[in-house]
């Protein structure tokens, strides 16, 4: 069942654009992550919380737009980063005021057993440490019981506990058919957390293709099936991801490993710099260097350093710079036409 939908929502301020179309849907006993900044994130957050209305599209609650809704926080749940707590109050206590707030009959022993605070019930929050306190706040969302969660940033700067603590209740909710969606910058721990990952930057939101690595086939030592022209892959932990080429900015080889540059992470690759020329050349990849490969398509300008040194500046957020050699120069003047 659809939850939460996004229909080509987009925000523009002064002719500038901070929200790209974004069109998810969201279906219930999902997780879903978007990687994205801050300033980003913090954004779509508000959309969704009415705090401010896109420039252009919907958000769908339950099939209804939320424009005609007095309120969201009768069916979201949310954890804000920078969300305060009332110090002076104990665990139990801050949890009892908040399921009464909400009207909820949740059992607060299971949920402060969930939070792994059962312990600290009687203890100040002062008293707390950062994860302590972290894990309090997920807790105040589990008071509430709503169909839907929503958390900025859930795993920032918090303990090794706290991660694993947040992970289980993350698929505890799923199995009760919850939607929790998470704005992050860290991509490794949102693959850890889902499959349904999006890349949400100023100018595009795109799903992450990811592949669950075989570990029947690894432990066997058996070959992969090589992937699809059209994606190229990289590797995090027990995770594959697919991306498409033309996201793809340059492609640098680092003490013998192909790093994807993006315009949001660099990314290490499953294949060479040598293979990747070969795969690539059909989508207008050129090698400038002989450990570059570059995309011509983002390619912004060609600097002249000195008669032998030679440079292509980038259209990304960095204006990333790539080396150019001289033989390649000359090989990239006829290639254009120059």
């Amino acid at each position: 069942m659809t939850t939460l939908q996004f229909e080509n929502i987009s925000k523009t301020f002064h002719n500038t654009m901070i929200l790209p179309p974004i069109d998810i849907e969201l279906q219930a006993g999902e997780c879903y992550v978007i990687r994205c900044n801050k300033v980003i994130g913090s954004q779509l957050l508000k959309i969704i919380n009415k705090i401010e209305n896109p420039s252009t599209g919907s958000v769908l609650l339950f099939g209804e737009n939320i424009e005609n809704l007095r309120s969201v926080n009768d069916r979201i749940g949310f954890l804000y980063l920078d969300d305060a707590t009332y110090t002076r109050m104990k665990v139990r206590n801050y949890l009892a005021f908040f399921r009464k707030l909400y009207g909820s009959k949740i059992d607060l022993e299971e949920v402060m057993q969930q939070i792994g605070l059962r312990e600290w019930q009687s203890t100040k929050i002062s008293k707390l440490t950062f994860s302590q306190v972290r894990r309090l706040q997920i807790g105040r969302l589990l008071v509430q019981d709503q169909p839907i969660f929503i958390m900025e940033e859930p795993e920032q700067n918090v303990d090794l506990e706290t991660s694993l603590i947040i992970h289980r209740v993350i698929e505890e909710l799923r199995n009760k058919d919850k939607t929790i969606l998470i704005t992050t910058i860290d991509l490794e721990n949102a693959l850890a957390l889902t499959n349904h990952v999006y890349s949400l930057t100023d100018k595009s939101c795109k799903r992450i293709a990811v592949e669950e690595e075989n570990e029947k086939e690894v432990e066997r030592g058996e070959v992969a099936q090589p992937v699809k022209l059209e994606k190229i892959p990289a590797k995090i932990d027990d995770k594959i991801i697919l991306f498409n080429p033309f996201d793809i900015n340059f492609i640098e080889s680092s003490e013998g490993v192909a790093q994807l540059h993006l315009q949001d992470g660099v990314y290490p690759c499953t294949y060479t710099l040598q293979e990747l020329e070969e795969r690539l050349r059909a989508f207008g990849f050129f090698r400038c260097h002989r450990s570059y490969l570059v995309n011509l398509q983002q390619v912004k300008e060609v600097v002249t350093w000195t008669r032998n040194s030679f440079s292509l500046i980038l259209d990304d957020h960095s204006r990333s710079s790539v080396p150019l050699s001289k033989n390649r120069f000359e090989e990239l003047k006829g290639m254009l036409g120059l």
